[in-house]
């Protein structure tokens, strides 16, 4: 019998092999295409997609991957799940840790054949999603339950489908968000979700509601007094999309009287082009423009030591009960709007 039986396999988006615009036509072709994330009949959206929307927007994120991109590190977001494997792996020695990737290499099925390989039996699955939503979490589930439909073999699966409330991660956000807060004295703090379209909350994703929770959570644990702001960042096409947008807000705030504010992701575990370039660059840039006087982006946990306890205490839990009673009810707390 072979040493290690259990498995942990950690899920990012993804990323382009490089910031060349093929490279990333490729990996927006594969992104666009998921009927999980694109909510139109193939017949309809392929031709838009690859006749209108890869030829525009390709070359402009390919620019944008370029800026981020590092002669050392290549991709920041494949770096740091590579990174939150690596350190996971030495918490949890019992365990064979491995990362995978919804739209690029390496893609979830191909581990989930290392593992089958390997002889895992028990196999748990996180979605680097804090937050579940339709667009993320449940595609995942979609790729794995493809995978193992037609194996022989399935081993016990224990997958992680939200922890937007779960203790220890709330923790380590609040301790990062703590000491930046101490160290500028913010005028205000904004917290700035990944976006989804409208249509898709009415149809029952309740994506809104688990970033609700995160940021609650947050305010409580630290009794914050800053005024508190939510909003959704990463709008795509001309559908409405959870409001308000953090650009919108951000430029809003200076009026206000916000002039000095910092930015957390918390929906993000991994600096990407949502982060480094939209947040960092592009809306710190629009709300000085609008009369901001500073603007601090919080890095994302990346490789944080309490964020991979935070990952492992997710995986030790979740050996003796599910996934979802790991997260804990917290009080509600006041949250500004705008």
């Amino acid at each position: 019998m072979k040493k290690n039986q259990k498995g942990i396999l950690l899920v990012n988006l993804g990323t382009p092999s490089d910031p060349s615009v093929p490279a990333v036509t490729r990996f927006l072709r594969r992104f666009l295409s998921d009927r999980r994330v694109i909510h139109m009949p193939p017949l309809i959206w392929q031709p838009i997609l690859n006749m209108m929307v890869l030829p525009k927007h390709a070359p402009k994120s390919a620019a944008n991957y370029e800026q981020l991109w590092s002669s050392e590190i290549g991709s920041p977001l494949l770096h740091y799940t590579q990174r939150q494997a690596q350190l996971l792996q030495k918490r949890l020695p019992d365990y064979t840790v491995r990362y995978a990737m919804s739209y690029s290499q390496p893609l979830i099925g191909a581990v989930l054949k290392e593992f089958e390989f390997q002889g895992i039996t028990d196999l748990t699955i996180i979605p680097m999603y804090p937050q579940y939503s339709t667009t993320t979490t449940a595609s995942v589930q979609d790729d794995v339950a493809r995978f193992y439909q037609d194996r022989k073999i399935v081993p016990e699966i224990r997958f992680v489908s939200d922890y937007s409330s779960f203790w220890p991660y709330v923790k380590a956000l609040s301790n990062k968000l703590q000491k930046a807060v101490a160290k500028m004295n913010p005028d205000a703090i904004v917290f700035s979700y990944h976006g989804i379209p409208l249509s898709y909350q009415k149809a029952g994703d309740p994506y809104a509601q688990r970033c609700r929770q995160t940021t609650m959570a947050v305010i409580e644990r630290l009794g914050l007094q800053v005024p508190c702001f939510q909003a959704y960042q990463s709008r795509f096409g001309p559908a409405k999309w959870l409001t308000p947008a953090t650009k919108d807000l951000l430029t809003a705030l200076p009026k206000q009287g916000y002039r000095k504010v910092l930015v957390i992701a918390p929906s993000f575990t991994a600096d990407c082009l949502e982060t480094i370039q939209e947040l960092g660059e592009e809306n710190r840039n629009a709300f000085l423009a609008a009369g901001g006087s500073e603007y601090q982006l919080l890095p994302a946990l990346n490789d944080d030591a309490e964020w991979v306890e935070a990952l492992a205490q997710l995986t030790l839990l979740n050996a003796v009960m599910p996934a979802q009673n790991a997260a804990m009810n917290l009080p509600s707390a006041d949250l500004q709007t705008e």
